[in-house]
């Protein structure tokens, strides 16, 4: 029988995709906590969801007593999660985006030591020359 998924295996993979990614800091565990705690929340939502039916709308009834359509709340949940959950996924670097600008900054690293080390080179020949 499978392991329930819970906030916690959901933080070990978290965890785990962010060593293989290089990305991973101990300083970082505050915000994976509360990453993994999005993630799980809107899984069960997810199930939630599906156990409805996937219903967009439902009625209900205002003070003054009209029925009106609204978007079901647990639909507007999800959109909110899944929002923060993308914020959060950037800040730590786990998706193509935010990986892509850390590859960038290391490439921009990498070309600068070259630069410098051409430089110093250059200085060495110029005052080996003078």
């Amino acid at each position: 029988m499978a392991k329930p998924i819970t906030a916690k295996s959901i933080k070990s993979k978290v965890v785990k995709q962010m060593k293989d990614l290089g990305t991973y800091r101990k300083e970082f565990e505050m915000i994976i906590d509360i990453f993994a705690g999005m993630l799980y929340q809107y899984q069960k939502l997810a199930q939630d969801y599906v156990d409805m039916g996937y219903p967009v709308t439902d009625t209900y009834v205002n003070k003054a007593g009209a029925e009106n359509e609204r978007k079901v709340p647990i639909l507007t949940a999800m959109e909110i999660l899944r929002k923060d959950i993308l914020s959060y996924s950037n800040q730590l670097m786990m998706n193509p985006k935010s990986l892509g600008e850390v590859v960038e900054q290391e490439g921009e690293s990498v070309l600068t030591e070259v630069l410098k080390f051409k430089n110093e080179i250059k200085k060495k020949r110029v005052t080996g020359n003078g």
